[in-house]
């Protein structure tokens, strides 16, 4: 599995504290110094079943900065994924991502099932 996450952040500090209570074996990767790219983005988007909305940090400061909350709508998928793409912290975190799915945003029950 890997397991993105924001070293400062308190819900990626919960999930890492599940999974690690758990005995589960995963690589971790900052979200802020390994950005995801386009193509990684594109590929868990698909995998995730989740409108791409969802991956983004709403909660955000740059998010907010940006006046995204008003311009998502008007984007493209592509357009969306392209920007995902240039900054991790517009991206919402944790993320986990298995052989079969992703999983964005720390909820026990859902991360339970994996």
């Amino acid at each position: 599995m890997l397991f993105i996450c924001y070293a400062k952040c308190s819900t990626c500090k919960k999930a890492q504290s599940f999974l690690d209570g758990k005995g589960c074996s995963y690589e971790l990767r900052d979200i802020k110094e390994n950005n995801p790219t386009y193509d990684e983005l594109k590929e868990w988007h698909k995998k995730s079943g989740l409108p791409l909305k969802r991956f983004f940090n709403t909660s955000g400061l740059l998010y907010r900065s940006m006046g995204l909350k008003d311009k998502l709508d008007e984007m493209t998928d592509e357009e969306k994924l392209r920007l995902l793409a240039t900054d991790g912290m517009l991206v919402k975190r944790p993320i986990l991502v298995t052989k079969e799915r992703v999983l964005v945003g720390f909820k026990e029950s859902e991360w339970e099932n994996i």
